[in-house]
């Protein structure tokens, strides 16, 4: 939130992210050193989904083994293809600001067109949207988990996690139609506060138990 916070006063992110070369280029260079190293900092930072996978998995394996492990692939993924997204910023997106600044008419409408696609490919369709389907199914798999026998999880932490998941299944298909724009921009509220109630819940709530196990115990103590 902070390096958002940062990037969104000096660099009118997220918004900066509709701008053409001419637009963006110039404004990303004169954000200078502290600039490249608040962008650095923001790439690295959805490493957090590998250890957030884990600890979902080792929570929740006892009740749902096979979903959890899908689910902690889908979070690595998600680490992967943001970082690949965000980490444009302060690397090829730096090198093309530079280009750009001493580059003549012509060498500024290549750079224009590299940046437009690498905007396309890493940004849009690597960042966005591959990097939020896959926390979006890891969320969803892990409140589907979180609502099974002996999963020993508040029930109303699993329907948010489902509600989130799908807010966020629908919110990234924003860059193909505005009519999802609302949900959407609810989603931007929504995630952090998942994100935190998640990580709370896994903090605080023993492993799951396997079901067949749950089963046992209740025989015995009948």
């Amino acid at each position: 939130m902070g390096v958002f916070a940062f990037l969104a006063s000096r660099f009118n992110y997220p918004e900066v992210l509709d701008g053409t070369a001419a637009q963006v280029l110039p404004n990303l260079l004169a954000t200078g050193t502290a600039g490249r190293s608040v962008w650095a900092i923001y790439g690295f930072l959805p490493l957090i989904w590998i250890p957030a996978g884990v600890g979902a998995f080792h929570a929740l394996r006892g009740v749902r083994e096979g979903s959890m492990r899908v689910a902690m692939l889908f979070a690595v993924m998600s680490a992967v293809a943001m970082m690949l997204g965000l980490l444009r910023w302060p690397s090829i997106h730096w090198t093309l600001a530079e280009a750009y600044a001493a580059g003549s008419a012509a060498d500024r409408t290549a750079i224009d067109a590299t940046f437009v696609g690498l905007n396309s490919f890493l940004g849009n369709y690597i960042g966005e949207f591959l990097g939020e389907l896959s926390f979006s199914v890891f969320f969803l798999l892990s409140g589907l988990a979180m609502l099974a026998r002996g999963a020993r999880f508040p029930r109303w932490v699993g329907y948010l996690g489902i509600f989130t998941a799908a807010a966020g299944l629908i919110g990234m298909f924003r860059n193909v139609s505005g009519v999802v724009d609302p949900i959407a921009a609810l989603n931007n509220y929504l995630l952090p506060l998942w994100m935190i109630i998640f990580g709370v819940a896994l903090l605080r709530h023993p492993a799951s138990v396997p079901n067949n196990l749950s089963s046992l115990d209740s025989l015995t103590d009948s």
